[in-house]
């Protein structure tokens, strides 16, 4: 299942939590080379987990973590900002309508539809908040699993080649790409706006500002 998580509440599923640091590590440290810090307990964190962000988790049948994404809104601190903004012409992407999506990881055990399920997270949150985009940074292994899935990015810009180049881009909302997404991953959209209502439709809306 999916759980919608703000950092703030990562104690309540302490092994859900450590494993999709961990994983995080294996991903982007060991697989992929990335310069990025792995602490004395094998987790990868950066200054931005330090913020609250909102963590997307597919959790595995069994409890484990299978795939997971980090959320924070244009309107602070982002990667496609911070990081990134060269690639985006100097024109930062900044709206309380634009939230980032960095850190999509998956276990190297994750279930086939797992990345299909995060993506349509996405769709989810785009929906139910009213946001007209998804940003976010990728590498291009990203490219063909996104076509797989079924949600394509507008890109704004890249740097580097091959197996190297980094882009920027835009996910625009349509409820096509939900449809498409949640069909190639084989659920229910029922079943995805059902753990969607449970994380935010009953006593607990998001934390993000929704308006400048």
């Amino acid at each position: 299942m999916l759980r919608y998580l703000y950092a703030d509440e990562l104690y309540k599923f302490p092994d859900l939590a450590d494993g999709m640091f961990r994983d995080r590590a294996d991903q982007f440290k060991t697989r992929l080379g990335w310069d990025v810090h792995v602490d004395v307990h094998g987790q990868e964190k950066d200054q931005y987990d330090d913020l609250n962000p909102l963590y997307v988790i597919w959790e595995e049948d069994d409890g484990s973590h299978g795939g997971s994404m980090r959320v924070m809104p244009t309107t602070g601190p982002v990667m496609v900002n911070d990081v990134f903004g060269h690639l985006t012409g100097g024109q930062p992407i900044c709206s309380p309508l634009i939230w980032e999506v960095t850190r999509f990881c998956l276990s190297r055990t994750a279930s086939p539809h797992t990345a299909g399920a995060i993506m349509l997270s996405g769709g989810e949150m785009m929906e139910g908040f009213g946001l007209t985009h998804i940003a976010g940074v990728f590498d291009a292994r990203m490219i063909r699993i996104y076509r797989l899935i079924g949600s394509s990015p507008d890109v704004l810009g890249s740097e580097g080649k091959g197996r190297d180049q980094i882009s920027v881009g835009l996910w625009p909302y349509s409820a096509q790409d939900c449809t498409r997404v949640a069909e190639r991953a084989g659920i229910p959209r029922e079943l995805s706006r059902l753990w969607f209502k449970t994380a935010f439709g009953t006593g607990r809306q998001q934390r993000f500002p929704l308006s400048a």
